[in-house]
């Protein structure tokens, strides 16, 4: 049974551009699944700590000799290690501020990629065979051809990361341009089906 992970990172609920593309994505993704399951991890409802000293300290020593401390402050991170391990397809949806992703998003990267589980020793990635779709929604327009494409950071930190963790089937789908609906020069099921075509091939 095929699996969908979805990361949302999106904090403005209903009027997020990103959980508008992921909604329509998960519906072409079970249309083409029907028997798929789809598990959905919300880092704006994930009470997700930034790395610190003690998850430092539990992170670099054998599991072997965990306190019952160390076990707790590694919980979180082993579940979100667990659900990437597990999926078939990931699903990142998120918007992009000052070029790059949220903090959620980088904190998320921060717990999943981890030595041991995510990572062999040797430092090669294990999340190998699946695949990954970001969908990326930006007020600025960064694709080929833009004037200020040399700021497009989150693309290539994301396709980096993807590719340290053994995923190099990644595709994205690019929502620049998503002021205007803000904004209200255009009108947000207009702009949405601009790219319908593209997450359908996404998710197909």
């Amino acid at each position: 049974m095929p699996r969908l992970l979805v990361v949302e990172t999106s904090p403005r609920g209903e009027h997020s551009i990103s959980r508008a593309l992921t909604r329509r994505f998960v519906a072409r993704w079970q249309a083409a699944n029907p028997e798929g399951e789809v598990v959905e991890r919300d880092l704006i409802r994930t009470e997700l700590p930034f790395v610190n000293a003690p998850w430092l300290q539990a992170y670099f020593t054998p599991p072997e000799r965990h306190s019952a401390e160390m076990r707790e402050v590694l919980r979180l991170s082993d579940e979100l290690a667990a659900e990437l391990l597990s999926a078939d397809h990931l699903v990142i949806a998120t918007p992009v501020y000052n070029y790059n992703v949220p903090a959620a998003l980088k904190a998320w990267v921060d717990h999943v990629v981890r030595k041991g589980l995510t990572l062999g020793d040797d430092g090669r990635g294990l999340v190998v065979g699946r695949k990954a779709t970001v969908l990326l929604a930006s007020g600025g327009v960064y694709t080929e051809g833009s004037p200020i494409r040399d700021r497009d950071i989150a693309t290539g930190y994301l396709r980096l990361i993807l590719g340290v963790l053994g995923i190099t089937d990644v595709s994205f789908v690019a929502a620049g341009g998503a002021k205007a609906v803000d904004l209200g020069e255009v009108g947000r099921d207009t702009f949405l089906d601009a790219l319908q075509a593209e997450i359908e091939a996404r998710a197909a």
